[in-house]
């Protein structure tokens, strides 16, 4: 097995998603897990030093003993994990003269066994404002990039490597093939962990957990919350009671759709509606973080109300809504507030109240589970939708005339999608309502109405995501239809940034 620690990058877990792709085990642990503690794990084949958000030279930054490079095992440094390897071994870390965020051209010195068969002047993704000045003894550089002159390294001697780019995230080009370097050219490790194995190991922590108490499961009708539901279901049987929340925040007919799909896969829900609950609160609120707490609150307010003083609570959450809320086993920096880590769940949690045997997951992941699972491709592969709902692509006040716009707007934008065959290729895709007007000519009159903004991504995780390139005779379909169809509508812009460092959702 590999071991991560943990010094609260965002993409930590993602580290130990692409390691167990290929069928190698990893697990995570804190950064001052304690040298006797790294010894007592099971055939330790390696250690990885995970990014992170601070300075090593920071006067309370998170740092490791030297020992950590003593355990027998190859280490890899990842970002910060670099910078504190050269930090503790006697190089030097100061600020960057120019910080490098996302795209970067890795330029190869020499392969080293870590860079094996990976292209030069291939693209590798940044996220660090801090780099290594100089290395320590013994230390020969492997790659450069244009701001970064130590971008991959290694000890002479000894199997120690570091990399400032971030070879777990999709848009590292050859990010898959230094990994793969690294666990069966260093570390000599065996594949021998499987995916389609954990089912029955889900099930039956599923079990364990609720020890013959009923659980309530939460869902919303996306992949996530459906997996959770259909897993639990198997776990639990009749102990499962399923119970879905309309909270006047959704897409178009979206209630009935989400309730018919459960009755196909043999899950019963009950539905509750609670629209103008959510709406009357939500009227006023424009700050996206007050709109998630409110719709935050609320849901658990009404969904406490359907847990009995024994259940337990289910929750399909992902890890990109934990790292994102709250940091867990390392340092990590809060991004926002997702509805599922509200303070009403935090509590729960405390009392070992929830269930979420796919918090450790990401999407490709919870889409594999779900296919073993059996649940059909078309639910599988629908597109995230976030808990808050159209709450956060209104960017402004929450009211009936924002709703109907946005819900016209994104429907014509999936329509025009799915009929263009692109849906199953993008990862994200939907309509947001800007708060502001433009000027236009609609009718030889002059106009002043609303703005949308169309978003798509690729991505296979959500951790890291680029903009779809969407046809321009489709754009322009959308753009059309939206202006011409959709009341209060005379501008479409597209959104053409990544993330990072922008994030996915606009709010």
């Amino acid at each position: 097995m590999i071991l991560i620690l943990d010094f609260g990058s965002q993409y930590t877990q993602l580290i130990a998603r692409k390691i167990r792709a290929k069928s190698v085990y990893s697990e995570i642990a804190p950064f001052n897990i304690s040298p006797e503690q790294i010894r007592a794990y099971d055939n330790l084949e390696g250690i990885v030093l995970s990014g992170g958000p601070s300075s090593v030279y920071a006067e309370n930054a998170p740092r490791v003993g030297k020992e950590v490079y003593d355990h027998g095992v190859p280490v890899l440094g990842i970002c910060y994990g670099l910078q504190l390897t050269a930090f503790l071994l006697g190089g030097n870390v100061k600020p960057g003269v120019a910080r490098e965020y996302g795209k970067a051209d890795i330029q190869i010195k020499s392969t080293g066994g870590l860079l094996e068969e990976v292209e030069n002047g291939s693209t590798v993704w940044m996220s660090h404002g801090d780099l290594v000045e100089s290395l320590p003894a013994e230390f020969e550089v492997l790659a450069s990039t244009e701001n970064c002159k130590y971008t991959a390294v290694r000890h002479t001697s000894r199997p120690i490597y570091g990399i400032q780019f971030h070879p777990e995230v999709h848009h590292s080009a050859y990010g898959n093939q230094v990994l793969h370097n690294f666990l069966f050219h260093v570390c000599k490790a065996k594949p021998a962990w499987k995916m389609s194995e954990q089912v029955e190991m889900m099930c039956g922590h599923i079990r364990e957990q609720a020890a013959g108490r009923d659980v309530v499961c939460a869902v919303s009708g996306g992949v996530d919350s459906t997996v959770m539901a259909v897993l639990c279901r198997k776990a639990l049987g009749e102990h499962l009671k399923c119970v879905f929340v309309d909270n006047g925040v959704l897409r178009h007919h979206e209630a009935q759709q989400v309730m018919d799909n459960f009755e196909q896969l043999g899950v019963p829900v009950k539905l509750v509606d609670a629209a103008q609950a959510f709406l009357s609160e939500l009227d006023g609120v424009d700050d996206p973080e007050k709109k998630r707490k409110i719709i935050g609150r609320k849901f658990i307010e009404i969904l406490m109300a359907e847990i009995g003083a024994n259940d337990m609570l289910a929750q399909g959450t992902l890890y990109p809504d934990v790292i994102e809320s709250v940091s867990t086993k390392g340092p990590s920096a809060t991004i926002k507030t997702h509805h599922n880590r509200v303070k009403e769940v935090l509590e729960l949690i405390e009392q070992g109240r929830v269930v979420e045997p796919l918090k450790e997951l990401f999407k490709d992941e919870v889409r594999e589970l779900g296919a073993a699972l059996g649940i059909p491709h078309d639910t599988l592969w629908r597109h995230p939708f976030p808990g808050p709902g159209l709450a956060i692509r209104v960017i402004g006040p929450v009211n009936d005339e924002s709703l109907r716009i946005l819900r016209q707007a994104d429907v014509i934008v999936v329509e025009e999608i799915r009929a263009a065959g692109l849906y199953d290729k993008i990862w994200q895709l939907f309509a947001v309502l800007l708060p502001v007007k433009s000027v236009g000519v609609m009718g030889d009159e002059r106009s002043y109405e609303n703005v949308v903004a169309v978003r798509a991504v690729d991505s296979v995780d959500g951790m890291t995501a680029d903009w779809s390139k969407i046809p321009y005779s489709v754009l322009g379909r959308i753009s059309n239809r939206i202006i011409n169809e959709t009341r209060g509508v005379n501008r479409v812009v597209y959104d053409i940034s990544s993330k990072p460092p922008s994030t996915i959702e606009w709010e």
